[in-house]
């Protein structure tokens, strides 16, 4: 435990906020692992300076468990903080630092998961995947997952450890973020109706968004397992206009839909476009263009899934639970085939704000959590009724 807990104080002291380059946290996990005589892959990401490291510990066949987690962390700047975030300080049992509970305090438990495999017989794998820029919209994950569905990796299953209290979740929402650029045509604003006002524009897609997230409400099958059991839309950003005596010809919105697993996002788009065109009246006044900026998908839970029984036996839990929030789950499910749970210690509640923080009881959860797993790939084709896996 104490490992666990030194570990995640120099993960912490690592400012690895996303959108930046992260090669000196990365080559100091890549260090550890190495000593511990794992097989490593850096995968360069699609932005220069950013890679994400896949690694096994065991023999190199078919049938490991997948560890999953972002090393990369939301900035600091403008919150309060009580302490350096990015120095891990302790008060009653709680450690504080940037990263805490998402995720570093998982990694920290995948490092020592590592260490204890690496002194075992395994007869299976065990797999840890460490990615960058998830904070950005999962882009991160993508070169890692193109990097394994090229060498073919298969799994019995993935745990990704986002701060879960350590309970099991099996679902979550994925998500569609939007700019919706507006089109005028400039003029002075002596005489603004020789010109389109692309902020007006601007603001009838607002309006629109506003009437889609009503007919969402209103139509699409609820599920009630979710604290808002529908999809929601939401617009974040929106920036336009030069000068106040300028009629502007252009304005920008940011929104995002974040779906129900399962529903797609085609028929919301669509109807944002013909609220579009019906603005602009098929451009005589005026354009309206939506782009997708980024899109992953949700994770939809398998009650069947024999994964999903082995993760409730190690958690020692009877029940499941889902996320509002997005994780790289639904990616691993969809690019990779693997059944996937989400299980980490720490809150969500305590992320992206001051003083985050991870307790050392739910690291010492997740420690005893990830040596069960370990322990169960030691024997040849475990599952969570104690046979063996079907084809294996």
């Amino acid at each position: 435990m104490n490992d666990t807990v030194s570990t995640l104080a120099s993960l912490v002291a690592f400012p690895s906020i996303c959108g930046t380059p992260n090669a000196p946290i990365m080559d100091w996990i890549e260090q550890r692992l190495a000593a511990l005589g794992a097989h490593i892959h850096r995968v360069p990401g699609y932005d220069e300076g950013r890679s994400s490291l896949f690694a096994s510990v065991g023999p190199d066949i078919e049938g490991g468990i997948v560890l999953s987690a972002h090393a990369d962390v939301v900035p600091v700047a403008g919150q309060p903080w009580t302490s350096d975030p990015f120095t891990l300080t302790e008060r009653d049992g709680r450690l504080y630092g940037r990263g805490s509970s998402d995720m570093k305090g998982f990694i920290a438990c995948m490092l020592t998961a590592a260490a204890r495999a690496a002194t075992q017989p395994l007869t299976r794998p065990l797999h840890l995947a460490i990615s960058h820029d998830e904070e950005l919209g999962c882009v991160g994950v993508r070169s890692l997952l193109d990097f394994l569905r090229h060498e073919g990796m298969g799994a019995q299953g993935c745990v990704v450890g986002e701060p879960t209290g350590m309970e099991v979740a099996v679902a979550h929402k994925g998500k569609v973020a939007l700019r919706l650029t507006c089109h005028g045509r400039a003029a002075h604003s002596a005489n603004p109706l020789r010109g389109i006002n692309a902020i007006v524009l601007a603001a009838g897609m607002v309006d629109a968004l506003q009437a889609l997230q009503k007919h969402i409400a209103s139509t699409e099958p609820h599920d009630p397992r979710f604290d808002v059991p529908f999809s929601t839309v939401q617009t974040g950003l929106i920036s336009g206009g030069t000068a106040l005596n300028i009629v502007p010809d252009r304005c920008e919105i940011m929104a995002e839909i974040r779906l129900l697993p399962g529903i797609s996002p085609q028929p919301y788009i669509a109807w944002l476009h013909e609220a579009g065109q019906r603005l602009t009246r098929d451009g005589s006044h005026g354009r309206i263009e939506i782009d997708i900026t980024n899109a992953y998908p949700g994770l939809a839970d398998d009650p069947g899934s024999e994964f999903l029984s082995l993760g409730l036996r190690h958690a020692r839990s009877n029940t499941t639970r889902v996320i509002d929030f997005g994780t790289e789950a639904g990616l691993f499910r969809n690019e990779l085939g693997l059944p996937c749970i989400i299980c980490g210690p720490g809150d969500i509640g305590r992320a992206h704000k001051a003083d985050e923080y991870v307790t050392r009881a739910e690291l010492a959860e997740g420690d005893r959590f990830l040596a069960e797993l370990v322990n169960g790939l030691c024997r040849p084709g475990y599952s969570a009724a104690g046979g063996s896996m079907p084809g294996m």
